[in-house]
């Protein structure tokens, strides 16, 4: 008899939003705020704390009262949750730096409905403990800042020559301006998304030919 399936630990539940189940890059989720604040590191980083602050507070909150909330009004009192933490972090980055507030315009406001904090409201806090839902969130957004961290990395050195404000190349370096355009935020995130599935295409081929027969050739991994 095959022996039960064990349940994750606590550190694969965290660390699985990272890059397994990443919310861009495997999941493909939030990308409307990935393209549109992610022209420099700086607002990828805030962007990316504010929303994993929600995902964490939302997910706990969420988990702690599920067995009290009817099953009828499950979603509108999540997004009641989820809009309590979004006012939270837009009035503290407006405290903090209107600059950076500025920067990142409606797009605060906008994590309301931000499809990954709403998505592991309902998909895993409403079905897990709050030990399990914290790790949950705190993983998943991890994992989304990681990917907007990737795509305003590249977009800003190649854009303005520059990362987190501080110059690479000089005054003579002449930038990419199609960078710190939508168009370049699309262009970025292509080539981020073929880079993560050809990597988990080769995995699987590797996992593949490790499981061959002996004696069998295996496929050659590319």
């Amino acid at each position: 008899m095959a022996a039960d399936k064990q349940p994750p630990s606590d550190a694969d539940e965290f660390f699985k939003g990272f890059f397994a189940q990443n919310p861009v890059f495997v999941q493909v989720l939030g990308t409307c705020p990935t393209l549109a604040v992610t022209n420099s590191a700086v607002n990828a980083v805030a962007m990316g704390l504010a929303t994993t602050f929600v995902l964490v507070a939302s997910n706990v909150v969420v988990s702690a009262i599920r067995s009290f909330v009817p099953k009828q009004v499950r979603i509108v009192s999540y997004i009641l949750v989820i809009s309590t933490f979004v006012t939270v972090v837009d009035y503290l980055i407006q405290a903090i730096s209107l600059d950076l507030y500025k920067a990142l315009g409606a797009f605060i406001a906008l994590i309301v409905v931000n499809c990954i904090i709403l998505g592991r409201a309902e998909a895993f806090a409403s079905k897990n403990n709050v030990k399990r839902s914290l790790l949950d969130g705190a993983g998943m957004g991890v994992g989304f800042t990681i990917a907007l961290l990737c795509l305003g990395t590249v977009r800003e050195i190649v854009g303005k020559g520059s990362l987190f404000g501080i110059p690479l190349f000089g005054s003579d370096y002449q930038g990419w301006v199609i960078m710190i355009l939508p168009a370049g935020g699309f262009f970025t995130l292509a080539a981020w998304l073929m880079f993560f599935n050809w990597r988990a295409q080769r995995r699987a081929r590797l996992a593949a030919a490790a499981t061959q027969p002996a004696g069998t050739a295996p496929e050659v991994a590319r």
